[in-house]
């Protein structure tokens, strides 16, 4: 029985950089013997496209290089609401596609359906930070990691058959899943809560913990993803405590503290609450539910809620990737403070009112509604973070450090709307209100647009472009 077709994506925004991922990723597939179209879905402004594609075509490359950016994306919705012949969803199907965090991985699930994908941000390379000196690891426990501060030694770079690894498992039942992983019930992180992901307190040190369950043999792995290095995925508080614990540093975006594995291993869960799209892979074969359309950094929690149902399983693979965290085109701190307040408070609305799940969609019963407790709870924990950052800066060891926790507490208090009640749940009110409607109805249409697509594909390709980017020779890559 043949593999499936794999495509392995790249969703950017960061055009100017995506070349060095692509070649970084290409040459990993290569030394594994492992081929793949790669595709580049990029939500660059025109003005950017023009100034940065032709960086793209001085790539170098084995596998063949495609690019889906805003020429290739227009053509596709406008095709789809052609298709629809009803004016009054044109609105609706453009914010689904949005530029946002979960538009552009929703063209990547149009894209490939039909497939298997595989995809990782921008800012991934694949390889690992593994500890020189690793440790054996405790009873149900998958991994063991430390953050380290910058310069520091004692780790070295690791490289994994990506694509191998992720083949193995994606579309596999769990009896047909390689004799090492182990199984059960979810993953339990020693410093964060993964249900609401948000942190536990700063810590330097964490494990991965299984809970025991038992697994349908007949369940299907529909997600899977890697384990993660370099960055680690923490909260924007988490950095802020960074800042304030390291008494000589005073640019709070710079930090860039790195994240190390002990050691790892592969498992099965009935459940994860630890989803990280920016290293995962999908059995897209028949359709999958569509990550939220959202600005906020929360479109992947959908997975979190679809993956329970008991016909279907997540796994981490065998392998593990490196995120380098960019400042370029990035949120500031404090925005994303606020971004992280906002998606906590959505994330527990919409799981608290969940109503079913299916094959394509989530259904929930929240309506976008926003109490004035709501607001309060989560003005009161900004509040203190910005009394602890003024306290720090009274102690502050050099007027450098003094003006940059300055600086910081100014934009924490900006970010919150000076920190006033009224204002705050005014504006907080809106945004749940649009992310929310936005989300209800996306959810409703995906199902038509996703038999639309199917349709396409087996007539035609989608709007696509191949990169004329220069074929590597494999001879003297060799050599």
């Amino acid at each position: 029985m043949s593999e499936p077709n794999l495509q392995f994506v790249i969703p950017t925004n960061r055009l100017r950089d995506v070349g060095e991922t692509v070649e970084a990723y290409d040459d990993n597939f290569w030394r594994n013997g492992q081929t793949a179209p790669i595709v580049i879905f990029d939500d660059s402004s025109v003005a950017n496209h023009e100034k940065y594609f032709a960086s793209l075509e001085h790539t170098k490359t084995f596998n063949p290089l495609f690019y889906v950016g805003p020429a290739e994306k227009e053509q596709f919705v406008s095709y789809i609401c052609r298709r629809l012949r009803d004016k009054k969803l044109d609105v609706l199907v453009r914010n689904l596609f949005r530029p946002s965090y979960g538009g552009n991985r929703n063209f990547s699930l149009m894209y490939s359906l039909g497939d298997l994908l595989v995809s990782a941000d921008d800012d991934m390379r694949p390889y690992a930070l593994i500890e020189d000196s690793p440790e054996s690891l405790g009873e149900n426990e998958m991994s063991r990691g430390k953050l380290l501060r910058r310069g520091s030694n004692g780790h070295t770079k690791k490289s994994f058959d990506i694509l191998r690894s992720f083949r193995d498992i994606l579309g596999k039942t769990v009896s047909e899943a390689p004799a090492n992983y182990e199984r059960g019930e979810l993953l339990v992180d020693s410093s964060m809560d993964l249900e609401s992901n948000t942190s536990l307190g700063f810590s330097r040190e964490n494990s991965l913990i299984l809970q025991p369950a038992k697994l349908s043999r007949t369940a299907v792995v529909k997600m899977a993803q890697t384990f993660r290095t370099g960055t680690n995925d923490v909260d924007a508080v988490d950095y802020i405590d960074m800042f304030l614990e390291d008494e000589n540093e005073t640019d709070a975006e710079a930090l860039n503290d790195t994240y190390v594995l002990v050691n790892f291993r592969p498992c099965l869960t009935n459940k994860n609450w630890r989803m990280d799209c920016g290293v995962a892979g999908y059995d897209n074969l028949s359709g999958l539910p569509p990550f939220f359309p959202t600005r906020l950094r929360f479109e992947d929690y959908i997975y979190r809620l679809w993956i329970q149902q008991p016909h279907i399983t997540a796994a981490h693979v065998d392998s593990a990737q490196t995120h380098i965290k960019s400042n370029y085109m990035r949120n500031p701190l404090a925005s994303e403070v606020f971004n992280e307040a906002i998606c906590g408070l959505l994330k527990r609305k919409i799981r608290n009112s969940l109503r079913k799940t299916d094959e394509l969609a989530i259904a929930f019963d929240y309506d976008g509604a926003v109490t004035l407790q709501d607001t309060e709870e989560i003005l009161d924990g900004a509040v203190r973070l910005h009394a602890r950052v003024m306290a720090a800066q009274q102690h502050a060891n050099s007027t450098e450090r003094r003006e940059a926790l300055g600086l910081f507490a100014a934009s924490l208090s900006r970010a919150f709307y000076d920190f006033e009640p009224d204002f705050f749940q005014q504006n907080v009110s809106r945004i749940v209100d649009d992310e929310i409607g936005l989300i209800r109805s996306s959810l409703e249409i995906w199902p038509t647009l996703l038999e639309i697509v199917y349709f396409q594909k087996n007539c035609r390709t989608l709007p696509i472009r191949r990169v004329k980017n220069k074929e590597r020779n494999s001879s003297r890559q060799a050599a």
